[in-house]
C-alpha cells in the first residue's frame, strides 16, 4: 500500500504524489481511496485502493534506473516495417503497461521516423503525450521542474 507522499507514476496520467488518503462513501459502500496530485496539466484524481494495481500505477523509477533509460534512446533499430495502424496499437499498449523502457522505446522510434517522414496526426500526438508523461517521471526523480526535464529528454534523444 502506499503512503501519503509516495511519488508514483500513473500510466495514462504521468508522474504525481499521493497527497492523502480518504475514506468515502459510494453507492452506500465504504471504499479507501488515494488523492493523486498529477504534475501533467495539475490534475487531481482520486483512485479506489483496490484498483491501484489494475490500473498499472506504480512507484517511480529510482534514479539509476532512470539514468539506464536516458542511455538507452541509442540502442537498437526501430521497427519501420510495420504499419503505421499496427505500430500506433502496438505502442498504445507499450504506453498503456507503464513501463518505463516500453515508453523510452515509443519515444525512441517515433523521434526516429519523424526524421525519416512526416507522422501521421495520431503518431504526432502519441509521440508528443508519451514525452510529456515521460518528462513528469524525469522530473520527479530528478527532483527539477519540468522544463529542466524537457531539456535533459532532449539531450538523451539528441546525443
Amino acid at each position: 500500500m502506499f503512503q501519503v507522499g509516495d511519488k508514483i507514476f500513473y500510466p495514462i496520467h504521468g508522474a504525481g504524489i499521493i497527497e492523502a488518503i480518504e475514506e468515502k462513501d459510494f453507492l452506500g459502500e465504504h471504499h479507501l481511496y488515494y488523492v493523486l496530485n498529477m504534475l501533467l496539466r495539475e490534475l487531481h484524481i482520486m483512485v479506489p485502493v483496490e484498483k491501484i494495481s489494475s490500473l498499472g500505477i506504480r512507484q517511480i523509477v529510482d534514479f539509476r534506473v532512470m539514468e539506464d533509460v536516458l542511455a538507452s534512446f541509442h540502442e537498437g533499430e526501430p521497427d519501420i516495417l510495420t504499419n503505421a495502424n499496427l505500430r500506433y496499437r502496438i505502442n498504445t499498449d507499450k504506453l498503456k503497461s507503464g513501463d518505463i523502457h516500453a515508453a523510452a522505446e515509443v519515444i525512441r522510434e517515433l523521434l526516429w521516423i519523424s526524421k525519416q517522414k512526416v507522422l501521421g496526426t495520431g503518431e504526432r500526438i502519441m509521440l508528443d503525450h508519451a514525452q510529456q508523461v515521460f518528462i513528469s517521471e524525469l522530473a520527479l526523480v530528478r527532483g527539477i521542474d519540468s522544463e529542466k526535464a524537457s531539456v535533459l529528454l532532449r539531450q538523451a534523444v539528441e546525443h
